[in-house]
């Protein structure tokens, strides 16, 4: 029986130079480490699978790369930023392109999309806010975007910034968050 190929195809799936040559015979598009088929639009899933392909199972897609994932960020960061649930207990050994950090996670923080576990919206958009060393106008457009695909406005994200008992950073995110999210002398962000 002939096996198909996955949607999202990797360097596990075929030889680079074959991938790199249906790129250039326009039958295949670069997405991230990976290539789909030109037919398909980039989308959540397609950009979640091409991860899935290279990560292993237990890593969740965080920060940058999460709003990169859901569609809040154009291209894909240069260090991908990734998490294990501090409850799984996993080590991983490591990539050049892929930081990992442990956290602690509750059960509706996560979604998963493409067969890759990705911190949701609002997560994500705490997450930015706190953990950001700097916080300019990019970063300001990466929150407002995950708003928007989250459906989630400035009370909700205060509301699920407060939930979360003993956070580092608490202060810091919220001024974030209401910078990111009020609009500027009522000019909306589009």
């Amino acid at each position: 029986m002939t096996r198909l190929l996955p949607l999202v195809l990797s360097r596990f799936d075929l030889p680079e130079a074959e991938l790199h040559a249906a790129r250039l015979d326009g039958e295949l598009f670069a997405i991230d480490e990976c290539f789909g088929p030109i037919d398909l639009a980039p989308h959540a899933s397609l950009r979640a699978a091409s991860l899935a392909a290279i990560l292993p199972a237990r890593l969740i897609a965080e920060q940058r790369t999460a709003a990169w994932v859901l569609g809040a960020l154009l291209d894909p960061p240069a260090q991908h930023q990734v998490c294990a649930d501090a409850a799984a207990r996993y080590r991983f050994a490591g990539a050049a392109r892929f930081t990992v950090r442990e956290v602690v996670l509750d059960s509706d923080d996560t979604a998963v999309l493409g067969g890759l576990r990705v911190t949701t919206p609002l997560r994500t958009a705490i997450d930015l806010t706190r953990f950001c060393a700097e916080f300019g106008a990019a970063e300001e457009e990466i929150v407002a975007g995950l708003a928007r695909i989250g459906r989630f406005d400035l009370p909700a994200a205060i509301a699920g910034l407060e939930r979360r008992r003993h956070l580092p950073g608490k202060v810091r995110a919220a001024q974030r968050l209401r910078a990111a999210l009020l609009p500027a002398s009522g000019v909306s962000r589009r």
